[in-house]
C-alpha cells in the first residue's frame, strides 16, 4: 500500500458537505445573500458546527461562486460572538 493511500482519507471531503457546497452555490446563483443561505435550516442541519459552516467557505468552488471578499466576510460573521 502506497503512503499517500493510507493518508488519503485526510484529504476527502464529505458526500454530504459536498452537497450542501453545491447547494450554496445554486442557491447564490439565484441571488440570495450569502449570509442568509447559511442560516438555512438545510445547510445548519448537515454542518451543525460553525467550524464545518467556515471549512466549507475555504473551497474552492465557494470561493469561485461568491467571491474571495464575500466568503471572508461570511467567514468571519461565522465566528464573531453572536454568529451562527
Amino acid at each position: 500500500m502506497a503512503l499517500k493511500d493510507l493518508f488519503s482519507f485526510l484529504f476527502q471531503r464529505s458526500t454530504g458537505e459536498e452537497r450542501v457546497a453545491q447547494y450554496v452555490i445554486r442557491e447564490h446563483d439565484r441571488g440570495r445573500p450569502l449570509a442568509e443561505i447559511l442560516e438555512d435550516r438545510y445547510v445548519v442541519n448537515r454542518l451543525q458546527s460553525p467550524q464545518q459552516r467556515a471549512r466549507l467557505l475555504d473551497r474552492p468552488e465557494i470561493i469561485q461562486a461568491v467571491g474571495g471578499d464575500m466568503a471572508e466576510a461570511a467567514k468571519a460573521s461565522i465566528a464573531a460572538p453572536g454568529g451562527s
